[in-house]
C-alpha cells in the first residue's frame, strides 16, 4: 500500500540528516495510525468484545542511536505542544541506584517539566522495568503526527506506538505485536498517568485497513478483523469538545464499574473470570441489579470494601461516584458488540438498521453513564435525521470527542458533508471528518534509512 505520509516524512528525515541526525548511520521509521472506534469503547476495561478501524491519519517516528548517553526529543506539530518541541532526557535520569526509577517517580518528573514527552520517552522506562533492558547508548528521535489530538481518535496511543517501535527496532530488541501493545498501554497508564483500556494500543498495533479488528478485552485477545462490506462505511465526525482519557468524567464511570464489580463479586462470591462483561444481561436484570446503589461515596466503599479491584485508578474518599449504570454498561455493551459483529457479517444493507440501532442504544449508554456532551448529542441527532445513514454514537472516553456514523458507501460523502454543514451552522464548528483507514503498526512494519 502507497502511503503518502511515508513518502513526506522520509523527505524530512532525510532533510534532518546533519542537522538533527548523523550524516552516517542507520535511521529506523515506524508508523503508527489513531483509531475509530465502532463500538465498544469504555467497555474495554471491563473485558468487552470491541470493534475498531485503524484510521488514515496516522503518526510517524524516526529514531537514530547515539553514543551519547541521552534521548534527544523534536516533536513536529501537535495542538498541545505547538508547532515544534524539544526535550533532552539524559538517561541517568531515568536511574537511581543503578535501578530504574519507579513510575510515580516518573509521573512527578514529566508533570513538573513536559508533561507530552512521557507519551514517548516512557517507552525506556517501561522497557527498563518491564523487560529488564539498559541502554548505554542514547539516541534521536524525530516524530510528527497527523492524528488530531483530543478528538478521541487515540493520537496517545499512536504516538506511543510508533515511538516505542522506531525505539526497539532502533535498539534491535523483538517484541511481538501483542507485546508492543500491552507495554505501550503501561507507558499511558503508569508514566502518562492516564488509565486508558488496551483496545486503542491493539487497535493501533494490529488494525488492519478497510477492517474492524474484533478485540476481546481479557485482557487483549485478538478475535479477528471483521471485513467492512462494499455497501456501507464508518466515518469519523469531530464535535470539536475537547477529550481526554485522563480527564475526571471518565475516571469516575472507570471507579463506578470497579466498585459495582466489587460489590457484585462480594454479594454472591461470583467473580464471572474477573470481568463484567462475562454477566449476561438477562442475569443482570433477574439476579443482581437490586444489589448495586445508583450512587456510593468513596470513604464508605473504602471502609466497607477496602482497595478497588483496579491497578490504574483510586477511589476518592470524599467523591460520590455513580454506581449502577457505569457497571450495567457494560454488560449490555458487551452483548452490543458481538451482535453488531454478527449482523455486520451477514446482509449489511438488511441488517444496517439494526446495527445503527445498537450503535443508539451506545451512545444513550454513554449519556447516562455521564460522559455525553452537547455537540456529540446533536451530532447524533443530525445523523438520525439523514437519510442513508442507519446509526452514530459517541466513541472511545466519552465527553466529547468524536462521533462515528454508519451510512450507505452510496451516499456517505454527501450525508457527512451535510451533517457537517448542518453542525457548523449551529455551533459554529465546522467538523474535521475522518475518512479512509491504512494498516496498524505491525502490517506496516519498519523501514531503515
Amino acid at each position: 500500500m502507497q502511503l503518502e505520509d511515508v513518502g513526506q516524512f522520509k523527505r524530512l528525515v532525510d532533510s534532518e540528516r546533519g542537522r538533527f541526525f548523523a550524516v552516517e548511520g542507520s535511521i529506523f521509521v515506524a508508523r503508527a495510525p489513531g483509531r475509530l472506534d465502532v463500538m465498544g469503547g469504555i467497555a474495554d476495561y471491563s473485558g468487552s468484545l470491541v470493534l475498531e478501524m485503524p484510521i488514515a491519519e496516522a503518526t510517524l517516528a524516526a529514531v537514530q542511536l547515539d553514543e551519547e548517553p541521552t534521548v534527544r526529543i523534536v516533536s513536529l506539530g501537535g495542538e498541545r505542544v505547538g508547532e515544534t518541541a524539544v526535550f533532552t532526557l539524559p538517561l541517568a535520569n531515568l536511574l537511581t541506584n543503578n535501578e530504574p526509577i519507579s513510575y510515580e517517580t516518573a509521573v512527578a518528573y514529566f508533570r513538573q517539566r513536559q508533561p507530552w514527552a512521557a507519551y514517548i520517552a516512557g517507552a525506556i522506562l517501561v522497557l527498563m522495568r518491564e523487560k529488564g533492558l539498559g541502554f548505554k547508548q542514547g539516541a534521536r528521535l524525530l516524530l510528527h503526527s497527523d492524528v488530531p489530538e483530543g478528538k478521541g481518535v487515540s493520537s496517545s496511543a499512536a504516538v506511543e506506538v510508533a515511538a516505542m517501535q522506531a525505539i526497539t527496532a532502533a535498539y534491535g530488541i523483538e517484541l511481538t505485536p501483542r507485546e508492543l501493545a500491552l507495554l505501550c498501554q503501561k507507558v499511558e497508564n503508569h508514566v502518562a498517568g492516564a488509565p486508558c483500556g488496551i483496545m486503542d494500543q491493539m487497535t493501533v498495533v494490529a488494525g488492519q485497513p478497510n477492517q474492524l479488528l474484533a478485540l476481546l478485552c481479557q485482557p487483549a485477545e485478538i478475535q479477528g478483523t471483521v471485513p467492512i462490506p462494499a455497501e456501507l462505511s464508518f466515518v469519523g465526525l469531530d464535535s470539536g469538545i475537547r477529550h481526554a482519557v485522563s480527564g475526571a468524567d471518565y475516571v469516575s464511570v472507570r471507579v463506578g464499574a470497579f466498585i459495582g464489580y466489587k460489590l457484585l463479586q462480594t454479594a454472591v462470591s461470583h467473580t464471572w473470570d474477573g470481568y463484567l462483561a462475562n454477566l449476561h444481561p438477562s442475569e443482570f436484570e433477574q439476579h443482581y441489579r437490586h444489589l448495586l446503589p445508583e450512587t456510593m461515596r468513596g470513604d464508605d466503599f473504602l471502609r466497607q470494601y477496602g482497595e478497588l479491584p483496579d491497578t490504574v485508578t483510586q477511589v476518592d474518599p470524599v467523591r460520590t461516584y455513580a454506581v449502577r449504570q457505569p457497571t450495567l454498561h457494560p454488560i449490555y455493551e458487551h452483548f452490543r458488540v458481538q451482535t453488531f459483529a454478527r449482523l455486520l457479517a451477514g446482509d449489511p444493507l438488511a441488517n444496517a438498521p439494526m446495527m445503527g440501532e445498537l450503535m443508539y442504544q451506545s451512545h444513550a449508554s454513554y449519556s447516562a453513564c455521564g460522559l455525553g456532551s452537547d455537540g456529540t448529542d446533536l451530532l447524533v441527532a443530525l445523523a438520525r435525521a439523514t437519510p442513508g445513514v442507519h446509526g452514530a454514537k459517541i466513541t472511545g472516553g466519552g465527553s466529547g470527542g468524536t462521533v462515528v456514523v454508519l451510512g450507505e458507501t452510496a451516499v456517505i460523502a454527501q450525508a457527512t458533508t451535510h451533517i457537517a454543514q448542518q453542525y457548523a451552522a449551529q455551533t459554529g464548528h465546522t467538523p474535521h471528518i475522518f475518512t479512509g483507514s491504512s494498516p496498524g503498526t505491525a502490517q506496516f512494519g519498519t523501514l531503515r534509512f
